[in-house]
């Protein structure tokens, strides 16, 4: 469910600006002494001066604002959607830094942050493998409470748009959340009317695009997830099969 630590360190050249520059410009200004409660922190007092001002930090706000869109999209904020982003932040940073993310993102939930501009921003810095794998974590939020609710699937679907990854590859990934009868063949990107040598060359196909070769550069976790991935394009491959008798 994580992105790796070689993507958050700034290896695809991220910088400060535009409206991630803003968004850290209010944090900053918001983040003075306070008091966070519930799933924010422990009760402590922490100053602006404690937030992260790394480029994996300004990063991380950009992901934050997508979380966020997703969570509130249903108008429900959850405990097992928090629970899931604090446990996203933990895979990357150490647990100081991630009570300061945590009320960073309380502040964000509470903001509209223009989500077109944010994505952008993020679509020029990622390479296609890797907004991918975001566009899959968006959807392990979404199902965290066990449900995916189909305006998260709207906003996931936006955010997918915005971040220039094509309607197929969106619809295969969603597939692997939401099932039914078309979902083996909605993962392989073909229609139930598809002959047997095009199951088997969209396989092909879509084994190779998943394969987790193919991210291995981003670090172990992120190529976990490509697993996942390629593991439903394996289950939906052999679920054909067999509904099929394929040889």
């Amino acid at each position: 469910m994580t992105i790796g630590r070689k993507l958050l360190w700034g290896s695809f050249g991220w910088v400060l600006g535009g409206p991630i520059g803003a968004i850290l410009g209010y944090a900053y200004a918001q983040l003075t002494e306070k008091d966070s409660a519930g799933y924010w922190g422990s009760g402590q007092t922490y100053r602006s001066t404690a937030y992260p001002k790394t480029k994996a930090g300004d990063f991380i706000v950009s992901l934050l604002v997508l979380f966020a869109k997703v969570m509130k999209a249903d108008d429900q904020l959850l405990k097992s959607e928090l629970d899931y982003v604090k446990s996203f932040l933990l895979q990357q940073f150490d647990r100081s830094q991630v009570r300061d993310f945590m009320i960073l993102f309380k502040d964000i939930l509470q903001q509209d942050y223009p989500l077109k501009d944010v994505c952008r921003q993020i679509q020029r810095s990622m390479d296609h493998p890797s907004r991918i794998e975001l566009i899959h974590v968006l959807f392990g939020l979404s199902r965290a409470d066990g449900y995916v609710h189909p305006e998260e699937v709207r906003v996931i679907n936006t955010i997918s748009r915005y971040l220039n990854v094509n309607e197929k590859d969106f619809e295969s990934i969603k597939a692997m959340f939401i099932e039914d009868s078309r979902s083996s063949y909605t993962i392989l990107e073909i229609k139930s009317s598809a002959k047997d040598n095009e199951v088997k060359r969209a396989y092909r196909k879509m084994a190779n695009k998943y394969h987790p070769d193919k991210v291995a550069y981003l670090g172990e976790d992120l190529r976990k997830l490509a697993e996942e991935k390629f593991k439903a394009v394996n289950n939906a491959y052999q679920t054909i099969k067999k509904e099929r008798g394929m040889k």
